[in-house]
Order: C-alpha cells, then structure tokens, then sequence
C-alpha cells in the first residue's frame, strides 16, 4: 500500500482513502478550503507524508485523521480504511454531533399529525358528510 518514496499527493490519497468519489471532487474540497493538514491550509499536489494530520470538512461530517498509510490506488473500502485512523477528538466530536443531530429531528407520537386515512374516514362516518 505503501509507496517507495513514502509520499503521494493529497487530492489521490483523499480518493484512495474514499472521502471523495473522484479526484476532481478532492481537488474541488481542497481549493475550497475545506481540507487542512495540519492545520494550514494546502493545495491539492501537496505531498502527504505518514503520520500527518488532516481535518476534513464535508455537509454532512466533519472528522480528523492521521495518515497511517500511503496509496495512489482506489481499491475496495477495508483497505481504504487502513491509510487512516481517527483521532479520538474527532470520534467524541462526530458522536456528540451524532446526538444533537438526532434530537433536531421531532418524533411526533402517532395520531399528533395529519389524521390517518382510518380517522378520516371515522370522522366522515361521524359527522354524515
């Protein structure tokens, strides 16, 4: 998995690492700003070295990793999973947003909302429309 060189470019290695579909897409993040190595801001032909630390930003997750490992090549997502390993900062970060992204959402008790196609036919039959 390794290179001989142990470097790669980070727009290849955040999709052999399957934080994005296509490279295009990673070199879109990181002009965007929304990749960080170590805490600076960098450009997609940035070479990533072992054991650095890269934050990355995306809609629906925000999660820090350190590179434990080196790949130019897309391959299946247990092997991806082994370029990487998550800080515990960020684990209690996403667990925690976890939480407070499920209390957002309202549960409604049944019978609260719109009345059931059940009801409505029983308040049919009770008022004699």
């Amino acid at each position: 998995m390794t290179d001989v060189d142990n470097k790669c470019r980070l727009d290849k290695w955040l999709w052999a690492a399957r934080f994005f579909k296509t490279r295009s897409l990673a070199t879109d993040a990181i002009d965007g700003g929304k990749i960080h190595v170590d805490g600076e801001r960098v450009k997609p032909a940035k070479e990533v070295k072992l054991g650095q630390v890269i934050h990355i930003r995306r809609k629906d997750f925000e999660i820090e990793v350190s590179v434990t490992g080196l790949s130019m090549q897309r391959k299946g997502a247990p092997e991806a999973a082994l370029l990487y390993s998550e800080t515990p900062a960020s684990q209690a970060k996403r667990a925690d947003a976890a939480v407070t992204r499920e209390a957002d959402h309202g549960k409604r008790e049944r019978g609260a909302g719109r009345p059931t196609k059940r009801q409505l036919r029983e308040i049919r039959r009770f008022t004699g429309i």
